[in-house]
């Protein structure tokens, strides 16, 4: 009996030892207040659960229950937006979350990846102007932390911090690099535990703000991808990153763009790829032939729509003219992108217009100058069809007019103005109508 009763005593004693432990000092009071505070949170009432919830977090210990803290959150963010015009309040608010994601990070370390990942997201919420670099070292800090487990969004708005501190002058080159590979590194490590389009797409998003950022030069790339190109050559999504990377920031030149896009066009041959294999080869000064090679089959795939399509032709048609001297290639390529798109019919006809009018014909004094009549009706197609090209278009015509035949000319040949008048030229035909100079 006597022993029963000790080992009851006993137990009793580190009931009240731990309950003490727990509960803290005012062990009562904040058992009571957490009672009562939970009643209403359960009916979905932040606002009733608010006074019982401060007691509740005066009287307790963060131990006491993770579910306080977490609760308090809650009624903050209802609070910060009820008190969003009031700066005063709002600021004590938000004050009081950040603590409490600190409490929790600090006492529940089993948490303590999704309490600093909460803890930024709140930060990028509610933090005011001017705390860019606090919200920056938090996102860095929660990076660090999260490891594999971090969130994309963290990521990606680490990297904007960066490049918006950067743009006011906050940070140096070398931050925003370091933030590049920081963000960046670790997503690859979230990819390599769990592989997602979504772990892509931010990947993605961060290496095209680290390109548009002012800070990102050829060779500052070159110097970012070559050693992860080097690592994994076969990566589709790197790949077709830097690929695409490289064309926006008109690094085409660079060895490493064409070795991303030759891969990317080996593992996932495409319109896109394609295209890129072009502006590659276009650029080149000996790869005539092997761009057009491209730029035709980045036509003939069936991921490209009509518009796309047309953008294609009407580069060819550019290159094959200005680059090639392939004329005939080229008005077919012009036609083709006006055909498909009321968006390119105004420069595709300008295109073709000006194709003509630089052309050479041989022959009587009709047939050398019949080709301006052609040039000046693509003009004309190609004013009604842009408004914007119209100016440049009526110079020209103006210009074309000054070459037509006299009409003395054209009587000898049997033709008045207005008349139909089928031109060949170095293998170009047209129909075109006559025009004289009085």
């Amino acid at each position: 009996m006597k022993r029963i009763l000790l080992t009851t005593v006993a137990l009793l004693i580190s009931v009240f030892v731990f309950g003490q432990g727990r509960f803290g000092a005012d062990s009562a009071e904040c058992v009571r207040y957490l009672s009562f505070y939970q009643q209403y949170v359960k009916q979905g009432d932040l606002d009733g659960a608010a006074p019982s919830w401060r007691n509740a977090i005066k009287y307790c210990p963060p131990t006491a229950s993770q579910n306080m803290l977490l609760d308090g959150m809650k009624i903050m963010r209802k609070e910060i937006a009820k008190f969003r015009s009031n700066p005063i309040r709002k600021k004590e608010l938000v004050d009081t979350l950040m603590m409490l994601h600190q409490m929790r990070i600090d006492n529940y370390p089993k948490y303590a990846v999704t309490a600093t990942t909460n803890k930024a997201v709140d930060m990028i919420n509610y933090s005011e102007t001017g705390k860019e670099q606090e919200v920056f070292d938090a996102l860095g800090e929660a990076l660090d932390v999260a490891k594999e487990k971090s969130s994309t969004t963290v990521a990606v708005r680490y990297m904007d911090y960066a490049i918006a501190l950067y743009k006011a002058g906050k940070m140096m080159d070398q931050g925003v690099f370091d933030a590049f590979e920081k963000s960046v590194g670790t997503l690859e490590l979230v990819k390599k535990a769990k592989p997602s389009k979504m772990v892509d797409d931010a990947i993605a998003d961060i290496e095209t703000m680290f390109a548009s950022s002012g800070v990102a030069s050829c060779e500052n790339l070159v110097a970012v991808f070559q050693p992860r190109y080097d690592a994994a050559p076969e990566d589709e999504a790197l790949l077709s990153n830097i690929a695409q990377l490289f064309h926006y920031t008109g690094c085409t030149d660079q060895d490493l763009f064409r070795h991303a896009v030759e891969g990317l066009y080996k593992i996932t041959p495409s319109a896109t790829t394609a295209y890129l294999l072009f502006q590659l080869y276009s650029a080149l000064p000996d790869g005539g032939d092997n761009a057009v090679k491209y730029m035709n089959e980045a036509i003939a795939y069936e991921d490209s729509d009509a518009e796309m399509d047309a953008q294609f032709n009407f580069e060819l048609a550019s290159y094959l003219f200005s680059k090639l001297d392939r004329r005939a290639e080229a008005l077919a390529a012009a036609k083709q992108a006006a055909s498909l798109s009321q968006t390119w019919a105004g420069k595709a006809y300008f295109l073709i217009g000006t194709i003509w009018s630089v052309s050479k014909c041989n022959g009587n004094p009709i047939e050398e100058r019949a080709h301006y009549w052609v040039a000046t009706d693509y003009m004309v197609k190609a004013r009604n069809a842009d408004a914007a090209l119209a100016e440049d278009a009526n110079k020209h015509i103006s210009t074309y007019a000054q070459y037509y035949p006299l009409q003395s000319d054209a009587f000898m040949y049997d033709l008045v103005d207005g008349d139909r008048y089928e031109i060949s030229c170095n293998g170009l035909r047209e129909t075109t109508t006559v025009r004289t100079q009085k």
